[in-house]
């Protein structure tokens, strides 16, 4: 389905990857891996033609339909929801648009129309032969969360998460041949996402898929293509059975090499005792050129690198933590939050899910006295020190100053090591630390609002979508952080492997305002909830 023949990438002196040959069949699904910075988006956009600047080449046969995940959620301001999700067939959408032009204002007596009319009849029936296309997409729609009501809204009406959704449903509408997808569970709530797994499990043709969500990975990919050594190579199975396969590949390398290198000191020792001895001359020439030939392997440094999240509580806990007593919150006349009471014990750790909309952030804010709800009590305990990392975090993090003057700025007095070595943890090199504020990626303003807490040292975290930008060691890393925290711990995100890692408690809120409050893990609560029994 689609060949990629001695594919080189190259920025400047930098070589992304180079001499990479793949072929990607149908009924595969491919995870496209690899550290922030790898070339895993490069990748993706030469294989979708969006990079045309490279050398190789990549060959899709012009018979396959391929969907390509759009970016820009602002591309189809002016068009209906409906509209947008049938543009992803364009074919049958031009055709579609001229019929209705045509019957509106063409003149029927003119032969010309009538028989354009019909070429665009025979286009419609080729693309749409049970002449349902409106009957799908309200259907897709309606799956990916968007009601029926809205369908002939535009899309200038929607936020952002909400055109991302159609933007998903565009690309999966015409059922592509080859499809492309770059993070597709961004801004998607774990409903909608394991809607999307059974989806994308159904896919036919060739699928590359790139993702920070190693349950979706897990779910989805039959195979996985590793972005490292400047080389891009595959592995069959999903990501937890490449993750055994690198680690067991690696070990044996090293045992390999700790072997050579073993036989290599001995054949080196016996060449230099007995070299100048006559009657072992022959015996050490021969060692010699067994030397010689004796390859140590070097293993190359993988580009992945783990951050160090160790979370410290500065000061102790008492007997309380936090308790909300009948908190109400409206934005008008939507009521969010009804009736709210919560009390959170010392040390427990609990995951916030539920459906986009229905006031998860609402609530951390309020929590977190960002605003006020409508009616109700925020109780803090006398020795809580709490610590935030808000959604919108790769917002608010600017300026003109370095790495080091943000955090810094937060406490002057703070020693000037620790914060160094505090963004070390976090892998931010001594050269890096210097980087202004502005020119970071959304990940790296991630990692500093981390290394802002771990700076801060508070007993209760509250985090709002953290693992969003960041990358699959990193997300690891942070929920062994979390897990292994002597402290409080509420936490709102999509990754279900995250909460997993650290949750002992499970908040749902539902859509109509009402919580599902269950002791547990997430897996233990996810099982209960498929069997009804939540």
């Amino acid at each position: 389905m689609v060949t990629v023949q001695n594919l080189t990438m190259r920025y400047g002196n930098r070589v992304l990857f180079q001499d990479i040959n793949l072929k990607l069949d149908r009924h595969k699904r491919y995870g496209l891996i690899g550290a922030n910075g790898a070339g895993k988006t490069t990748f993706l956009k030469i294989l979708c033609g969006e990079i045309t600047e490279y050398d190789g080449e990549v060959i899709i046969p012009k018979t396959n339909k391929v969907g390509v995940l759009g970016q820009n959620q602002y591309a189809f301001e002016d068009f209906t929801i409906m509209d947008t999700v049938l543009y992803g067939n364009k074919r049958l959408y031009d055709a579609i648009k001229e019929k209705e032009e045509l019957y509106m204002n063409g003149d029927f007596e003119d032969e010309a129309v009538n028989s354009r009319l019909a070429d665009l009849e025979v286009i419609s029936v080729e693309e749409d032969p049970t002449y349902e296309y409106d009957v799908n997409i309200a259907k897709i729609l309606g799956n990916v969360g968007i009601p029926p009501e809205e369908h002939n809204q535009l899309m200038s009406t929607l936020d952002s998460a909400d055109k991302f959704k159609v933007l998903l449903a565009q690309v999966l509408y015409p059922k592509p041949d080859v499809l492309f997808l770059d993070e597709p569970t961004n801004n998607l709530d774990i409903e909608t996402i394991s809607w999307l797994e059974h989806e994308l499990q159904r896919h036919e043709g060739t699928m590359v898929v790139i993702s920070h969500d190693r349950h979706f990975l897990n779910s989805v990919v039959t195979n996985i293509l590793d972005v490292d050594y400047q080389k891009i190579r595959e592995f069959s199975g999903n990501f937890d059975e490449w993750y055994i396969a690198a680690n067991v590949i690696a070990k044996q390398m090293e045992f390999n090499n700790a072997k050579k290198e073993k036989e290599k000191d001995e054949l080196e020792a016996f060449v230099r005792r007995f070299s100048a001895n006559a009657s072992k001359a022959k015996q050490a020439t021969s060692r010699q050129k067994k030397l010689d030939k004796l390859v140590i392997e070097d293993i190359k440094p993988s580009s992945r690198r783990d951050p160090s999240i160790v979370f410290k509580a500065q000061r102790s806990m008492g007997d309380e933590a936090l308790e909300l007593v009948n908190v109400n919150h409206s934005y008008g006349t939507n009521d969010v939050l009804k009736d709210l009471n919560l009390k959170f014990e010392p040390g427990e750790k609990v995951a916030l899910i539920g459906p986009n909309g229905a006031g998860k952030t609402t609530l951390l804010k309020i929590i977190m006295e960002e605003i006020k709800p409508t009616s109700g009590e925020i109780n803090w305990g006398a020795t809580i020190e709490n610590s935030y990392f808000p959604q919108n975090t790769a917002d608010i993090i600017k300026g003109d100053g370095t790495l080091y003057d943000w955090l810094r700025a937060f406490n002057p007095k703070r020693d000037i090591a620790e914060i160094r070595n505090c963004l070390g943890r976090m892998l931010f090199s001594g050269e890096q630390q210097e980087k202004s504020v502005k020119s970071i990626s959304g990940g790296e303003k991630h990692r500093m609002m981390l290394s802002k807490m771990m700076l801060e040292g508070g007993n209760f975290l509250v985090l709002d979508e953290p693992s969003n930008h960041l990358d699959l060691e990193a997300i690891v890393a942070l929920g062994e952080g979390l897990l292994e925290f002597q402290g409080n711990v509420i936490c709102v995100s999509h990754d279900r492997e995250l909460l997993d890692a650290f949750a002992s408690r499970i908040i749902e809120i539902h859509a109509d305002g009402t919580i599902t409050d269950f002791k547990g893990t997430y897996e233990e609560y996810a099982e209960l909830r498929e069997k009804g029994k939540v």
